[in-house]
């Protein structure tokens, strides 16, 4: 696909870039050349290419779900206003 002076003009008044008349031609040619390597990878076949979710192949480490720490949520509550079943109560903000 090739894209000419007033394809330029009219993509940067869309999204209101300012460029100079002698800027529009280099960037005809340097769009044209995007939109052919877009055309020119939507042509491969990938019908039998499976997904990836990572372009390596990693796999994550994950640590074994355990708790770590104890359970100190008696001492923090201890130092506030109000608490209920071991949430803290705050004033109503939204009527």
């Amino acid at each position: 696909m090739s894209l000419d002076r007033s394809d330029v003009e009219k993509i940067a008044h869309l999204a209101r870039l300012a460029i100079s008349p002698d800027q529009t031609e280099r960037y005809a040619a340097e769009l044209s050349n995007i939109l052919d390597l877009v055309a020119q990878m939507d042509s491969v076949n990938t019908d039998d290419v499976e997904p990836m979710a990572h372009p390596l192949h990693m796999v994550q480490r994950l640590r074994p779900d355990q708790a770590t720490e104890p359970d100190r949520r008696a001492e923090y509550q201890a130092g506030a206003p109000l608490t209920e079943g071991g949430l803290y109560l705050v004033p109503k903000v939204i009527e």
